[in-house]
């Protein structure tokens, strides 16, 4: 019997990176998963993998993801579990980001964790459940050109301990603090800058880089009864590249040095 047996949980973000190996996890320790990705063709590929439900969902738009919600917990029999992990990133100098692209990796980040809290807490409150949140280590230790990333993952960290305050004792609320790791939205800048990954390897004690199962592993662990008296709380998940500062520090340079003009406003 696996640690998650009988327990039915939602993913968004699951068509990809560490949502999608977290719902190859959850599935194997015995849940049932839904995958909501922005990307419709991705859920379902990764849903018809696991047996699971797909959605196509945006979790910026919170009524269409509270439908989701809604419908998936009917299709499962029940919600114990809510892992909000979409995300996206961006990377410029604060005088340069477009508020438009400001507003959309805030409101991807935050607004949609918070969306997902809200949509799924109410259908947990009598049986109790689970919620995990996908933050980062720039939300505790921010480098140049993350500014609205930062900013919004340190507001998931935060997002996580008042909801824990609210919905204890009958749901558990906690977050994972990923570092660098092997996902779509890393994988284009490192392959344009490997020199990156040379120097990141170097400053984690643990001598690689993440994989998406890192994290996933962790989520299992929050997710199961091992957790039991665990809520409100961000687990850092790095390696321990956070002990020698951020994970990208030094990329806005780095960035800039290689492609000159990219951050030039137009």
């Amino acid at each position: 019997m696996g640690l998650l047996a009988g327990e039915t949980a939602i993913i968004t973000g699951g068509g990809s990176g560490i949502g999608r190996a977290a719902a190859h996890r959850f599935v194997e320790e015995g849940a049932a998963v839904a995958v909501f990705d922005v990307d419709g063709d991705s859920a379902r590929a990764v849903a018809d993998e696991l047996d699971g439900v797909a959605s196509e969902v945006d979790v910026t738009d919170a009524d269409g993801l509270a439908d989701a919600v809604a419908d998936a917990a009917r299709h499962m029999g029940g919600l114990s579990i809510m892992v909000n992990n979409a995300g996206i990133g961006g990377l410029s100098p604060l005088a340069s980001y477009p508020l438009d692209e400001w507003d959309r990796i805030v409101r991807v980040n935050l607004h949609g964790v918070f969306n997902g809290i809200r949509a799924s807490a109410p259908l947990m409150r009598e049986a109790g459940g689970v919620i995990v949140n996908t933050a980062s280590i720039s939300g505790v230790r921010p480098a140049a050109g993350e500014g609205p990333y930062a900013a919004a993952k340190a507001g998931v960290s935060a997002l996580t301990a008042s909801a824990a305050l609210e919905y204890g004792p009958r749901i558990r609320v906690n977050s994972v603090a990923p570092g660098s790791v092997r996902t779509a939205l890393t994988e284009p800048l490192l392959e344009s800058l490997p020199a990156q990954i040379e120097r990141q390897i170097a400053g984690t004690p643990l001598g690689r880089m993440g994989e998406p199962e890192d994290v996933a592993d962790v989520m299992v662990f929050l997710c199961s009864g091992l957790a039991r008296y665990v809520t409100g709380q961000t687990i850092v998940v790095d390696g321990g590249m956070i002990l020698h500062g951020s994970g990208v520090d030094g990329l806005l340079d780095a960035v800039s040095a290689e492609f000159p003009g990219v951050f030039d406003q137009s």
